[in-house]
């Protein structure tokens, strides 16, 4: 098992009466590798749908190519071992959500003799056992159709699963069945490529994230590992008192365990694991007599990607962060 190349993918279209050329991929090469939870993210419009299309085989690129296990995305050998859940579900609405899952089984060409038995595990996999399954699609709520269409996304066990921002208008509960779900995938080794723009869920389940803006793969970002670690607390003083010293800031995150990232005459930042390590630089400051006024966790790794490159934060007497 190879798992997903994709060397030097360009796919540009027509737009408008004028036909107008745009450039929704230019040049965007990447390996997932077997087994990896893989996040896509970035602004409206970068291309996040058009790559899943041509992973998908959906879509012909202009350039570049993808294989998967070292064949086309459109193998049918390729296509067996896929399962795959659009943003937007078009489904038969007469159905009974059964009638649903059974169906897609057979067009699958799964073993008829257990078709009942497997339809309705995919349906208790995702919270949508008994009378839900027997309900008529066209009575489902959004968040039963997306939970219906991940059922149906799994039927046959794949190995590879394609999933665009499939917790959209989901409910929390459905929420952390999706994560467990995507736990159970990663366990056994599927490889699971999400499109997302729940930030904080991509950073939960994902062990790395491309950021794509305009056609083109601008970071990948690993996730998995610490990511806790990462996070950054940005403390406030109050404005009408003099700052405190770097060395008093220096001590409290010593006191802590934390590090001090930065600091200017409003405030400091902090890299802290969890929120007992927060807490022991907050207590450390008070302690100190540092007058704090306001403590918060500042945009986690992924959120700043889509923000504007900042100036750096000078630590007074030290080198900027």
């Amino acid at each position: 098992m190879t798992g997903i190349e994709v060397e030097s993918l360009s796919k540009s279209y027509r737009r408008g009466l004028a036909g107008e050329r745009v450039q929704a991929l230019d040049s965007v090469t990447l390996t997932i590798a077997p087994g990896e939870v893989f996040g896509i993210i970035g602004p409206n419009g970068a291309g996040k749908t058009t790559f899943l299309g041509c992973l998908l085989g959906f879509l012909r690129p202009d350039r570049g190519r993808v294989t998967i296990d070292g064949r086309a995305p459109d193998d049918l050998a390729v296509r067996r071992v896929t399962g795959y859940l659009p943003e937007r579900l078009v489904l038969d609405r007469w159905m009974t959500g059964l009638d649903f899952l059974e169906f897609h089984h057979a067009l699958a060409g799964l073993p008829a003799s257990d078709r009942r038995a497997q339809a309705e595990a995919g349906l208790a996999k995702v919270g949508l056992e008994g009378e839900a399954g027997e309900r008529a699609i066209r009575k489902y709520s959004r968040g039963m159709l997306q939970r219906l269409g991940l059922a149906q996304a799994l039927l046959g066990a794949p190995r590879f699963v394609f999933l665009d921002e499939p917790a959209s208008g989901v409910d929390p509960a459905g929420i952390v069945l999706f994560r467990r779900l995507l736990a159970e995938l990663k366990g056994r080794e599927v490889t699971v490529v999400l499109n997302s723009h729940q930030l904080d869920q991509v950073e939960r389940v994902c062990d790395r994230v491309a950021f794509v803006k305009g056609g083109r793969v601008e970071a990948i970002e690993t996730v998995s590992a610490g990511s806790a670690a990462a996070r950054i607390l940005r403390v406030r003083w109050a404005v009408s008192a003099a700052p405190p010293s770097t060395d008093a800031l220096r001590a409290a995150a010593t006191e802590a365990s934390v590090e001090l990232l930065g600091a200017d005459r409003l405030g400091a930042r902090f890299a802290v694991a969890d929120d007992s390590a927060a807490a022991r630089v907050l207590h450390a400051l008070v302690t100190a007599g540092v007058p704090v006024v306001e403590a918060m966790p500042e945009e986690g790794r992924l959120e700043r990607l889509f923000l504007e490159p900042e100036a750096p934060v000078a630590v007074p007497g030290g080198g900027a962060s």
